[in-house]
C-alpha cells in the first residue's frame, strides 16, 4: 500500500473554501469586483444584490452612485466578460 505525500496546509485549505463559497452570481461579482472596476471604484461601492440580471450596488456617496449609474454601458460588458457569460444586464446603484 502506498502512501501520498503530505501536502501543505494552505492547499488544502483553499481547496476546501473553494466548496464553501455560494455559487450565486451575486458571490461571483463580489469576487472579481476590485479586479474589474478598479481600486478606486471598489473603496466607494460594493454588490449588495443581484435579481434577476440586475445587480444592486451600494455607494458611499450619491456622487459614485451617479458616476456609476453614467459608466453602466462600460461597467456592464466587463462584469459579463470577467463571469464568464452575459449574468448582469443593469447596474442599480443606490447609497448607503
Amino acid at each position: 500500500m502506498s502512501r501520498y505525500a503530505p501536502r501543505p496546509l494552505a492547499t488544502a485549505l483553499e481547496q476546501f473554501t473553494g466548496t464553501l463559497a455560494p455559487a450565486s452570481t451575486l458571490a461571483r461579482v463580489q469576487e472579481v469586483w476590485e479586479s474589474t472596476v478598479g481600486a478606486a471604484i471598489a473603496a466607494s461601492s460594493r454588490p449588495t444584490g443581484e435579481h434577476d440580471g440586475v445587480l444592486t450596488v451600494t455607494c458611499e456617496a450619491s456622487v459614485w452612485a451617479q458616476e456609476l449609474d453614467l459608466m453602466a454601458a462600460e461597467l456592464i460588458p466587463r462584469l459579463n466578460h470577467a463571469l464568464g457569460t452575459e449574468q448582469i444586464r443593469a447596474l442599480r446603484c443606490r447609497t448607503a
